[in-house]
């Protein structure tokens, strides 16, 4: 692996099956391959295993986002008595879909299971009619994720956490099991809008890039420094970003004209490119025509591209 100032996780496959990255062996595929896909992160040192977040697709946007994504919560806490160090990272919880007191309670236990191994990546969401199935005002989702971050900030570090609302008060009420990670488990904050990158900086300590390509990151890391410093913010902020789709080696198939291949040397310059930037994290996904070949490349990546990454 590179050296501490850069590291690099993984979305898990399967787990979501947008067209816009799925490869065709995940839709038949499911827990098992998930399982060894997981573990073979974990074997390998990878800093974190990412699972996504819908609760219902609408049928007009199935036939782009597809119709399967599995629960964060249940995903990464099977998940954690499958692995040892990975960390589990929620990318993103679409946290003003449910009470902070719910989230609390379910990731609190999450941390505490693994053993401290939770980030909890949380974002606004951006499906209406899932925000209208569950009651959820679709325009005020950036004012609801506000507050539920300040709530569940409160909640996973006082076991009677005290929270004047507006939407979600409550006081007197414990909140255990406790999580492991003191004060409490880090909260990133998804999104590359304005808004989405202020609140980042406001209030998490790490902000979840959705994409951003690598010429766009400097402005974006030049608003999080100018609102932490505004906000009177300091210490370690993580910044994670999503390079293309990897594949080492030349492969003798079509990865999409967007897809970085070639040598490790190759791969391994346009990473540092990130770390150059101040990225901290990477969040990598090996192009597959099978599950064997996902694992080879992720081992690939791992053993061949990684250490020649610079921090």
């Amino acid at each position: 692996m590179a050296e501490a100032g850069l590291r690099f996780g993984i979305q898990l496959p399967v787990q979501s099956q947008s067209t816009i990255y799925c490869e065709h062996w995940e839709t038949e595929a499911g827990p098992a391959e998930l399982a060894q896909a997981a573990q073979a992160a974990d074997r390998l040192g990878y800093a974190y295993v990412a699972c996504c977040d819908h609760v219902a697709i609408p049928r007009r946007l199935a036939g782009a986002m597809g119709a399967t994504w599995y629960d964060p919560v249940s995903t990464l806490g099977w998940l954690a008595a499958l692995t040892t160090r990975t960390r589990l990272l929620s990318h993103v919880a679409v946290a003003p879909l449910r009470h902070p007191l719910l989230s609390a309670k379910q990731y609190a236990t999450l941390d505490l299971l693994s053993g401290g191994r939770l980030l909890l990546g949380v974002g606004a969401g951006h499906v209406p009619e899932e925000f209208e199935a569950l009651g959820v005002d679709f325009h005020r989702r950036g004012a609801i994720l506000d507050e539920t971050v300040q709530a569940l900030a409160t909640a996973l570090t006082d076991e009677y956490p005290e929270h004047p609302g507006p939407r979600f008060p409550f006081s007197g009420l414990a909140v255990s099991p406790r999580p492991v990670q003191r004060p409490r488990p880090p909260i990133w904050v998804g999104g590359s809008s304005p808004a989405a990158v202020r609140r980042a900086a406001r209030l998490g300590e790490g902000w979840l890039s959705q994409g951003d390509r690598v010429g766009d990151l400097s402005a974006q890391l030049r608003l999080i420094a100018d609102v932490r410093e505004q906000s009177g913010r300091s210490g370690p902020f993580a910044v994670n970003a999503i390079p293309p789709a990897l594949y080492v080696g030349e492969p003798r198939w079509d990865t999409g004209r967007h897809a970085l291949t070639g040598k490790p040397e190759r791969l391994a310059e346009a990473l540092s490119a990130y770390g150059a930037l101040g990225v901290t994290h990477l969040q990598l996904r090996p192009r597959s025509r099978s599950l064997a070949e996902y694992l080879e490349q992720l081992e690939a990546v791992a053993t061949d591209v990684l250490p020649l990454v610079r921090s």
